[in-house]
């Protein structure tokens, strides 16, 4: 669902880190996490299940990988009560 967002920290080498973050584009649109053969892959896909993009990072080199999913309901904050009359 658009709004879907992964975060990727990576070990960069000398002490540094780089950070990734792949995002759902379009209304429609998913972001998935695939990892096996020590490869991490983060891909972004349509209804369809084509694929739009994909990334893909060394699993002994990902430090930390955070998954944010878009809201399905509004906070509590953004709630706007409507006024009906009775």
């Amino acid at each position: 669902m658009k709004g879907d967002r992964v975060e990727v920290v990576i070990d960069a080498g000398s002490g540094t880190t780089r950070t990734y973050e792949i995002e759902a584009t379009r209304a429609g649109r998913k972001v998935g996490v695939t990892h096996g053969r020590g490869v991490v892959e983060v891909s972004e896909t349509t209804r369809g299940g084509s694929t739009v993009r994909t990334a893909r990072f060394l699993a002994n080199r990902v430090l930390a990988l955070v998954e944010h999913p878009a809201a399905d309901a509004p906070v509590a904050d953004e709630i706007t009560p409507a006024l009906r009359s009775a």
